[in-house]
Order: structure tokens, then sequence, then C-alpha cells
């Protein structure tokens, strides 16, 4: 990991878990527009987009048939100087840090073009072309949470003005590329990490939303220089529900991080 893709001491002070609230919340806000997006792409997230265009394109990028006009006001807001690829929507990505996704504003809100290539816990191809309840569907309580707010709030959403909100996961390692859910980690716990997911919508034409997830990394052991975020996820930790457990990464995993944090705050 490069310093750049790291997570920063802002980060312990405002966790995304905050202050022992429920995982899955919308938690959306306003960010001035030159903030969209937060900082230029790294020379080793770059490298590891590319490398991922180049040898594994099919499973990265993918679009609908209609969405040529939705990519192209796109590169209109996003300038870049990449060609390379066939799709728009893959030159763009290489200008930024964030993964991208464009997703129809009205109607079904259908996901129509995205390059993705630090996913966690999904599949592109098998979201392509689907609506945004239909993606969230396989967890009930997700699609409650987040799905359906997402979805009210892209209908009524601000033009050309993004909205930021945090997600978060624990991960065995720091790979970024995670199409499925890994369960117990086989790793020991000391060499876990903590994955946050900046994530921001932006009704960037009347027509097109963007949904943008950046990603960054801090080593789990990180957490316990800071006793109050480690105490506020433990909260956060003991409010999941059955299908929230099982989305992230299940009982074992849950429990052998709560007993981790208990422990050594105690002491």
């Amino acid at each position: 990991m490069s310093l750049s893709d790291e997570i920063n001491t802002k980060f312990w002070l405002n966790p995304p878990w905050g202050d022992g609230q429920k995982k899955y919340r919308l938690g959306l806000a306003p960010i001035d527009k030159e903030n969209w997006f937060e900082s230029d792409i790294s020379t080793s997230l770059k490298k590891h987009k590319t490398k991922l265009l180049e040898t594994r394109y099919e499973d990265v990028i993918a679009t609908t048939e209609d969405s040529i006009e939705a990519q192209h006001i796109l590169l209109e807001k996003i300038i870049t100087t990449e060609n390379k690829f066939p799709d728009m929507i893959a030159n763009i990505s290489l200008s930024v840090p964030d993964d991208l996704c464009i997703i129809e504003s009205n109607g079904s809100q259908r996901l129509i073009s995205a390059s993705v290539c630090s996913p966690s816990y999904w599949n592109l191809n098998k979201k392509i072309g689907k609506s945004l309840k239909d993606i969230h569907k396989p967890v009930k309580t997700l699609n409650e949470k987040i799905g359906n707010p997402i979805e009210k709030f892209i209908n009524n959403a601000p033009m050309e003005m993004p909205f930021k909100r945090e997600n978060w996961f624990i991960h065995g390692d720091s790979n970024r590329y995670h199409t499925k859910a890994e369960g117990m980690p086989k790793t020991p716990i000391e060499h876990w990490v903590i994955r946050s997911e900046r994530e921001t919508l932006c009704r960037y034409h009347e027509k097109y939303t963007l949904f943008a997830i950046n990603v960054r990394f801090s080593k789990f052991l990180n957490l316990l220089d800071y006793p109050e975020a480690a105490n506020e996820m433990l909260c956060s930790l003991s409010t999941f529900d059955d299908e929230e457990i099982k989305y992230f990464g299940g009982e074992n995993k849950v429990s052998k991080i709560k007993s981790f944090l208990q422990s050594h705050l105690r002491n």
C-alpha cells in the first residue's frame, strides 16, 4: 500500500461506524464540488487498475448498449488524457482513485456503465444492467437500510452537487479485488486490515448519476491506538442483525473481532 492509499489520522477521529451507530445506514452529506475526488490517483493504484484492465478487462469493465451518452457526458466532467481502452469509463477511471459506476437517475435506476477494480464482495458482471433495487435485493436488510433511501435520494438530488458517505469492512488481507465474501480470514487477526470506502454520489446530468468508491486501508491493530474509535466499533458490531453478520463475514468473524476488542479495551 502506498501512503496515498492508506487511512489517515483524521479517519480515526471520525470513523464511519460513528458513535456506535448501525453500520448499514445511508449517512450522505454534501461536499464541495472541488472535493468530489479526494486526491489524485497514486502511482501504485494506477498500476493496479492498468494491470486489471490489460489482463481482466471484461471482469472490471461493464457497460450496457445504451450507456454511450452517459459515458460521453461524464468524460466532459472528468477530463482524461487516457485513450488506450475501448470504453470511455475505463479511460476515465485511470485519472481518479475511485471505482466508477454510472446509474440512471430516473426510472428503474439501472447500473449502465462501470469500472470496478477494487470490489468488496460483489461481482460487476452480475450487477450490470440491474436496477438498484435488484442489486441490493440479495440482502434484505441492506435493501431496506440503504437501497431504498438511495433510490429516493437520487430521484431528488440537486444537479452537480456531490454527496459523501463512508463504508467499512474488515478483511484478512489488503488485496483490493474481492468479488466473493471471504468468511473467516485464514490469517491471524493481527494481520487483518480495515478497508474504508469513501463513497460519493453526484447527479452529474439530469439523466445520470455517478457513484464513486475510493478504497483505503489500515492495519486493524492501528485501531487500538484510538480507544474511543475501538469502543465505537464494538458498539456498532453489536447492532448487526443476522443478515448483516452474514454479509460482513459470518458469526465467527464478528465474534472474534468483538472478543479481541473487548480484551484490549479492558487492559
